[in-house]
């Protein structure tokens, strides 16, 4: 399989009611996610693209699973999240409605690898964790908790300086 960037509708599907499932392989290029940079691996992934040619235009799907590595949101530690990514998209050149006019979709060609990145994007959960359980960090030392002891963490407190006042009233 090639490395696609930008394929060419008309050559899937020349006239309408034609349509074709192809393997493709996509390059949804790195997420950058509150300073960090999430990243799949290098040189593209496998999916399959389905292109249908409409009376005026084209109805589109991709789908791919992609494994995103960086930096777990609570420890920090190494994590790694597949993602199943399916997204649609419907482009019809000369209508006034935005809603049918797909933004990857250039006279003809359409922009695999923006749409890609775009879809793996809303396809990503709220918190990327090294493991669904993550305990994260202990808010005194910094020591990740994963694999801690619960009873190391229980740090003593120094009393709050505005109450001060009243403990010498005691």
């Amino acid at each position: 399989m090639a490395a696609y960037q930008t394929i060419e509708l008309a050559r899937i599907a020349p006239s309408p009611g034609d349509g074709k499932r192809i393997e493709v392989e996509v390059d949804p290029g790195g997420v950058e996610l509150g300073g960090h940079l999430y990243s799949v691996k290098p040189g593209g992934i496998d999916g399959m693209l389905e292109v249908s040619r409409t009376a005026s235009g084209y109805a589109l799907r991709l789908a791919f699973t992609a494994e995103l590595t960086g930096p777990c949101v609570r420890c920090l530690a190494d994590a790694r999240v597949p993602i199943s990514v399916e997204a649609r998209e419907v482009d019809q050149p000369g209508t006034d409605d935005e809603e049918l006019r797909s933004p990857y979709v250039n006279e003809g060609e359409l922009e695999i690898g923006a749409w890609a990145h775009d879809a793996l994007v809303l396809a990503m959960p709220l918190q990327l964790l090294c493991r669904p359980d993550c305990a994260g960090l202990c808010p005194v030392c910094g020591e990740s908790l994963n694999d801690a002891d619960a009873a190391a963490h229980d740090h003593p407190r120094e009393p709050d300086p505005r109450w001060a006042k009243l403990r010498e009233l005691g």
